[in-house]
């Protein structure tokens, strides 16, 4: 890393990202190389798969989308990084499709005696660039109610059972509601100077972290420049026909105002082909509607961020990470370089 590129990303803004799955690991590969000073908070309401396996078994929070995280944040050697992806495959017994990451946590979940000290301790041993934290130590299970009244307990099946329903969620919780946060991840929000929001799952993976208790309100409060990274695809099972401002809308809804200052939206054009293979999966190129959403007090940015090396119409990380540092050097009252 050159000197003046090392002064910038030691001295960079302090950073805290929100969310799990997917579109928080991206966005963390596009950040990590941007600021040292980088907290990933991440959510603990996954129940399913090899997550799902040990939490069940073992009694600990999931640990899929930490370790999703860390794989993205860390700079250990290259055979470490394949070690963390690996998954056992069909006829390993009871290890099927298990992550051997997941069983490292799951191993040292039970050495260091809390869930918190098992995220610290591997993240030293993958030097990461920044931290990764739990929301909550808690064992939450997230529910999703539906505009016909129904309601279903379980990430992992909120997807079929919304299906299966053909409508869309009202509002989703936690049970049991309001679980206390890590006092970790309240101060990062406190200390932060930019909080990213999304890309994302918006009801199973951003939206999760706001029903913590203490942290919507900590965000809401927060002197910090607050951006949500709009999705640039609906998602099958969760989001079918929803434009940017209903998910901006939702994101209110379950946290109040002040959450989110700018509102960034995909503007490159997603390739035809591609959206019909996603048609076919019930997804669609979630729509811009800037009106509705600077309706709702927040601004919107456009700028272009697909990636072009993914078969998915997927945010890039270098683009995403770009875009946010530029805005932050736009916006912030006081820049950190």
């Amino acid at each position: 890393m050159e000197e003046k590129s090392k002064y910038r990303w030691e001295q960079g803004p302090r950073v805290v990202a929100i969310g799990g799955g997917t579109g928080l690991s991206t966005m963390l590969r596009g950040l990590k190389n941007r600021t040292k000073n980088l907290t990933a908070i991440v959510t603990v309401a996954d129940d399913g798969g090899g997550s799902g396996v040990l939490r069940r078994d073992l009694g600990m929070p999931p640990p899929g989308d930490i370790r999703h995280c860390m794989e993205a944040l860390a700079n250990a050697e290259p055979i470490m990084q394949e070690l963390l992806a690996y998954r056992f495959p069909v006829g390993s017994g009871q290890l099927t499709g298990q992550s051997f990451g997941n069983l490292i946590l799951a191993a040292l979940n039970g050495v260091a005696g809390s869930f918190e000290e098992a995220v610290a301790q591997m993240s030293q041993v993958l030097a990461i660039s920044g931290r990764v934290l739990p929301v909550t130590s808690a064992d939450v299970k997230l529910e999703a109610t539906f505009e016909n009244g129904t309601a279903v307990v379980g990430e992992s099946l909120i997807a079929d059972f919304k299906k299966a329903q053909d409508c869309r969620i009202s509002k989703v919780r936690l049970l049991p509601e309001c679980p206390a946060a890590t006092p970790a991840a309240l101060e990062a929000i406190r200390e932060a100077n930019l909080i990213v929001l999304g890309p994302g799952s918006l009801y199973t993976s951003v939206i999760p972290n706001l029903l913590v208790a203490g942290v919507a309100e900590a965000i809401c409060r927060s002197e910090a420049l607050k951006i949500y990274i709009g999705n640039i695809m609906t998602q099958d099972g969760e989001t079918e026909g929803m434009t940017l401002s209903d998910h901006v809308s939702a994101l209110l809804e379950h946290s109040g105002p002040g959450l989110i200052d700018l509102c960034v939206a995909n503007s490159s054009q997603v390739d035809p082909a591609l959206i019909q293979r996603y048609k076919e999966e019930d997804a669609d190129p979630i729509a811009v509607d800037k009106e509705r959403i600077e309706a709702l007090g927040v601004e919107v940015v456009e700028r272009p961020m697909l990636s072009s090396a993914s078969r998915y119409a997927r945010h890039s990380p270098e683009r995403l990470g770009e875009v946010v540092m530029e805005i932050y050097e736009e916006r912030a009252d006081t820049k950190i370089f």
